[in-house]
């Protein structure tokens, strides 16, 4: 997979281990939020909640491996489908040379005054273009 992707590096806490030493699974999807940021700026220029217009319609994740504390964890996020009114990140979670989880989640453009998606602007398709997952 060859993308414009966005990374966020991340230190493991000691606290969101579990029992075994591992990171605990409910830990990786608020990486994965913290990761989305980027997204958020390009719809919401400086995340004003008072003008939020994105909600998180769906999120599927695969765990393929244990992430452990002690070693830096990189987030990798890029867009795998841009549609009308919504779109889907998809994220992966490496540690070392090892992807552990791998995340999609679909994003909805949406006007929280009528209750309803709102079609994407073309500058918001422009600049989510630019983080668009290219398959080889």
């Amino acid at each position: 997979m060859l993308s414009h992707e966005v990374q966020l590096i991340i230190r493991p806490r000691f606290c969101e281990t579990d029992a075994l030493g591992h990171i605990n699974n409910t830990v990786i999807p608020m990486w994965f939020e913290a990761a989305r940021e980027p997204i958020f700026e390009i719809l919401n220029p400086g995340q004003d909640l008072k003008t939020w217009n994105v909600i998180l319609a769906g999120f599927n994740i695969a765990f393929s491996a244990p992430t452990f504390y002690g070693e830096d964890v990189v987030i990798k996020t890029c867009v795998s489908r841009i549609g009308n009114s919504s779109f889907v990140v998809t994220q992966a979670c490496w540690q070392g040379n090892k992807k552990t989880a791998e995340a999609q989640t679909t994003m909805v453009f949406y006007d929280y005054e009528t209750d309803k998606s709102q079609l994407l602007t073309d500058e918001i398709r422009t600049q989510l273009g630019q983080l668009m997952r290219v398959d080889a």
